[in-house]
């Protein structure tokens, strides 16, 4: 009789199925030792292939196999894995052996269904990226804020209700999104975050912003939208490099007085606001789209004028009766929507002819009054002085000659500004056909140029040494191209093209990574390249509408740093008009969704 007793014998054995592992076709792993890169989207699984996780660990099967290897295949010089993609999958956990890929830099989890992360995670020194995005993440290990290197952390679409205090550790973190949580409060310690300059908190449950935001000094857009904000605290205004500030979907009932002198863009609609003062107006010196649709304003005050640089502003749904004349009077304003207001005296045929006919008839009905700068030849006045104003180029260091219906600017405009140091010029609505040479005399100060609603059919490559430009405004003339040169302005942060004869978008703006805002409606615009438009990371604002657009390529969708995306007035098939009017986010989701995997 033998020692050993017999197994008993299973009399389903037959019928059961086994488990398997997920498994990963060997020609990818054998590519990823070489190239240190891995991607598994889109595969179905349901968990992380043991043989990834020990990629950089276990002996390759073909090497098991006694297969002669030649130069290309020596499996024992493999890099490690940096790059690891798996998103798009059902991937419902992530184990304590994710430590085993300790040179990670990138690690991509978004759209899975993780309810929760290892510890194990805060293994990985070297990770740069982490991406979670659209999990069902409830928290965030204290371990993950131990990543020293960490640059980029997306939590958006979660569970996530709160954050751990040690999240102000994540020294060098540059992009922090958690919008689309249930978040009630922010961790004091996020005012740490020194080198943040993208924060996104919008659509979650917050009530009051920490003080310690005041902190964040190098933060340049913060989206607090649709959240339960009353108020927004005064400290904010030391946020000095901010430049979009978006709050829209809150219950704030006044204007926010922040004094940031970066700001270009303020998003306050879908409030309760109902009056403008004039101290908020007046911290604004840098705006350029005020955004104040969907709120209860009755009244817009005369000390609007004072938003010399506002160039966009949204009134949409107000209860606004009487529009004031000195509306007229914002030298840079192309855009100004007021559908859906009680207004009085202006017949709303007047509204549908935009905004450039809008601000025509205001200009009739303001009276005549003495102004600085008066055309009138007196015997204390020589007529080149008056068409200079010297106030205008001394104190505000703005060189204005617009609205003159002139084919050329007088000389002595030039000489009455030269060595003060200029710092914007305004030569619009004439009947200019070529970029006035002089301006290169103001290279070194000259820092935003509008020549909109004049004829230039060509735009000379001389503006392009003016190094110093951060807004340039072409709107409503008759160009069709852009020099090359161009890209030598690397400052250049915003450029209006609106109502030209563009057929393309401007090759040359796809190499301008500095770029925030591109106005391109009104063109003929037939296709743009999501794959070279990607790559400008500071592209927020991208108007395409009203031009010949047949298809929106899906890839566009992964534009991600666009906040606002207008494509009206085209005629493509889809995204349809029912998801184009939900706005940019429903927009870009759609097109994502539509990429083929």
């Amino acid at each position: 009789m033998s020692r050993f007793k017999r197994p008993k014998a299973d009399s389903l054995a037959g019928f059961r199925t086994e488990k398997t592992e997920p498994t990963v076709p060997l020609g990818l792993l054998k590519a990823a030792r070489k190239s240190g890169q891995l991607n598994l989207t889109g595969r179905g699984l349901t968990e992380v292939p043991q043989n990834v996780y020990r990629l950089n660990i276990d002996t390759p099967e073909e090497a098991q196999q006694n297969v002669s290897f030649g130069e290309s295949d020596r499996w024992w010089e493999q890099s490690d894995l940096t790059k690891l993609l798996l998103s798009s999958n059902q991937i419902t956990q992530l184990t304590d052996d994710i430590k085993l890929l300790p040179g990670l830099t990138m690690l991509d989890l978004h759209d899975n269904q993780l309810s929760s992360l290892s510890g194990a995670l805060g293994e990985l020194q070297e990770l740069q990226q982490l991406r979670l995005s659209h999990n069902r993440l409830r928290s965030l290990p204290v371990e993950v804020c131990t990543l020293k290197n960490l640059f980029s952390l997306t939590l958006q679409q979660n569970l996530m209700e709160s954050l751990p205090e040690e999240l102000g550790q994540l020294e060098n973190l540059t992009e922090l999104d958690l919008s689309y949580n249930h978040l009630t409060v922010l961790p004091s310690s996020l005012g740490h975050l020194n080198c943040l300059q993208k924060l996104n908190l919008s659509h979650n449950k917050l009530r009051c912003l920490p003080d310690s935001l005041a902190q964040l000094t190098n933060v340049k857009l913060l989206d607090c939208s649709n959240n339960h904000l009353t108020d927004i605290p005064a400290s904010l205004s030391e946020m000095r490099a901010m430049e979009q500030l978006y709050l829209r979907h809150n219950k704030l009932r006044l204007l926010p007085k922040l004094p940031a002198p970066m700001l270009k863009e303020l998003y306050v609609g879908n409030n309760q606001i109902e009056q403008l003062e004039a101290e908020q107006l007046a911290c604004l010196t840098s705006i350029s789209l005020l955004e104040l649709r969907d709120n209860k304003i009755k009244i817009i005050p005369e000390e609007i004028t004072s938003l010399s640089t506002l160039t966009r502003l949204d009134l949409t749904n107000n209860d606004i009766t009487i529009l004031p004349a000195s509306l007229s009077l914002l030298p840079n304003l192309n855009m100004l929507l007021l559908e859906g207001n009680p207004l009085r005296g202006i017949r709303r045929d007047l509204l549908t002819k935009g905004t450039s006919e809008l601000l025509k008839y205001l200009r009739g009905r303001i009276k005549e009054e003495p102004e600085g700068a008066v055309e009138v030849h007196t015997a204390m006045t020589l007529p080149s002085q008056a068409r200079v104003n010297v106030h205008d180029i001394k104190a505000l260091k703005l060189l204005v000659y617009s609205e003159k219906q002139a084919s050329n600017i007088p000389d002595e405009l030039f000489d009455a500004a030269a060595d003060q140091g200029v710092t914007t010029a305004n030569f619009s609505k004439n009947q200019l056909t070529s970029i006035p040479s002089r301006l290169v005399e103001f290279q070194s100060s000259m820092t935003e140029i509008n020549l909109g609603f004049n004829r230039l059919t060509c735009c000379s490559p001389d503006i392009c040494k003016l190094l110093q430009l951060i807004h340039i405004d072409f709107g409503n003339n008759q160009l069709s191209d852009l020099p090359p040169e161009l890209k030598n302005l690397t400052k250049l942060r915003s450029i209006i093209l609106n109502n030209n004869r563009f057929k393309s978008f401007p090759d040359v703006l796809y190499q301008m990574v500095s770029l925030e805002t591109v106005l391109l409606s009104g063109n003929q615009v037939s296709e743009v390249d999501p794959c070279r438009l990607i790559k400008l990371v500071h592209l927020s604002t991208l108007d395409l509408s009203n031009n010949d657009l047949l298809k929106i390529p899906p890839e566009l969708g992964l534009c991600t740093s666009l906040r606002c995306l207008s494509l009206e007035g085209n005629p493509f098939r889809t995204p349809r008009a029912a998801i184009v009017t939900k706005g940019t986010d429903a927009v870009l989701e759609y097109l994502r969704s539509r990429i083929q995997t």
